[in-house]
């Protein structure tokens, strides 16, 4: 059975009640008969084990292709090219 906090509007206490699925909430204080708000609580639910996210895909990312990888490629083509064309040049000049 589920465990449930409440917490009581007018004497401000917090206290929890064990109480199936399809019970209904509680509606009053146990110690002065306030009315309660029902608490969100912190679950102790955690995946441990091989499977699950946390464990094997959360720390892998697939690799990330760059622009400037391809920038400095096509920069260095550019550069051997112009190169070339300055050479022949060159050589076509002193001919």
């Amino acid at each position: 059975m589920p465990i449930y906090e409440y917490k009581c509007r007018k004497c401000g206490k917090q206290f929890e009640a064990f109480q199936g699925i399809t019970e209904p909430e509680l509606k009053s204080c146990r110690f002065c008969k306030g009315k309660v708000n029902k608490l969100v609580s912190l679950s102790s639910f955690s995946l441990k084990g091989s499977g699950w996210y946390v464990t094997d895909y959360a720390g892998k990312k697939p690799p990330v292709k760059t622009e400037k990888t391809e920038t400095s490629s096509e920069t260095k083509a550019a550069e051997t090219s112009t190169t070339s064309t300055d050479t022949s040049s060159t050589a076509t000049s002193k001919e």
